[in-house]
């Protein structure tokens, strides 16, 4: 039996992976709700190469296709990257930094941008999924196939805890993220928006039903607790920026979480203490968890072959 701890993304993922290749696998769930469920649910790989290590953009582009044999709510609708006009040089920072992009007048694949932006860079391989449903899809299948939700392990652990994985990754550190959902009818996006701002870019992700979700905020601390202030006049004064109907929005909810980090923010399979460790997932988790869950589950296929 292999007991996977953590059921956010990283734990579903490597469950879900080891279950398809037919290896005997039990969740054990933590008592606190996972931070991943406060996601953009964005596959983005491309986007991310901005800042990411290039094993981020090559490796991620797999995630694409994972998710879209799992995932109702996945749509492939491509991302737009905008910027005001005063950060205009942003717009072209970017463009120099990514690949896998071409420029675009943002009105025409989102007319309600009219007026607003005069060029865009738009990465059509890209897809967006809201990220409650797809851990709730990964989950229904696993119960499906008679996978076990448990409090207390049985077998060998793979440890998918994220940051409370500390007490034994001593390197892990704590990046927090905060985001806020908007309930704005009026507003009709198709597809992911990333807005370009040399102090505090933002995405705006569609959730379907007129809700959105803005995001997010990368702050190197380790402090827990809700939204601050200053974020949520940040988020929100960048979302107006993108279509002034978010001024009109309800703030559905907000949230707060701590991101698990490794120094180089590079995802990994790490062998530890025992166990193997699926972490530092950083802000690439829905996009790294699947490449590292199917890497993780062909090497404990072979080691099982290999037993026998």
């Amino acid at each position: 039996m292999i007991s996977v701890l953590g059921a956010g993304v990283a734990g579903l993922c490597a469950a879900t992976a080891l279950a398809e290749r037919g290896l005997p696998v039990e969740v054990i769930e933590a008592a606190t709700p996972p931070v991943s469920r406060l996601a953009g649910g964005m596959l983005a790989p491309f986007c991310e190469g901005e800042s990411a290590p290039e094993v981020i953009v090559t490796r991620g582009q797999a995630a694409i296709g994972w998710w879209r044999a799992r995932v109702q709510s996945f749509q492939q609708r491509g991302t737009l990257v905008v910027a005001a006009p005063r950060d205009a040089g942003e717009l072209d920072r970017f463009a120099r930094a990514t690949r896998g992009h071409v420029w675009v007048r943002p009105d025409d694949l989102e007319p309600e941008l009219s007026g607003r932006f005069s060029a865009g860079l738009f990465f059509a391989d890209e897809a967006h999924m809201d990220p409650h449903e797809a851990l709730a899809s990964l989950r229904g299948r696993l119960v499906a196939r008679g996978v076990a939700f448990r409090e207390q392990p049985s077998g060998r652990i793979v440890d998918c805890r994220g940051i409370a994985a500390r007490d034994r990754l001593r390197d892990l550190r704590a990046v927090r993220g905060e985001m806020l959902e908007l309930h704005a009818p009026e507003v009709t996006l198709t597809r992911t928006i990333r807005l370009l701002h040399p102090r505090f870019p933002c995405y705006i992700v569609p959730r379907g039903k007129g809700r959105y979700m803005v995001g997010a905020t990368m702050v190197e601390s380790a402090r827990d607790g809700a939204v601050t202030a200053r974020s949520l006049m940040e988020l929100l004064s960048a979302a107006w920026t993108v279509h002034p109907g978010f001024g009109e929005a309800e703030v559905v909810s907000t949230g707060a979480g701590l991101r698990p980090a490794f120094p180089d923010n590079i995802p990994r399979l790490r062998r530890e203490g025992g166990r193997i460790h699926l972490n530092g997932m950083y802000r690439h988790g829905f996009l790294m968890a699947p490449v590292l869950a199917c890497e993780l589950a062909e090497e404990m296929a072979k080691e099982t072959c290999h037993a026998h």
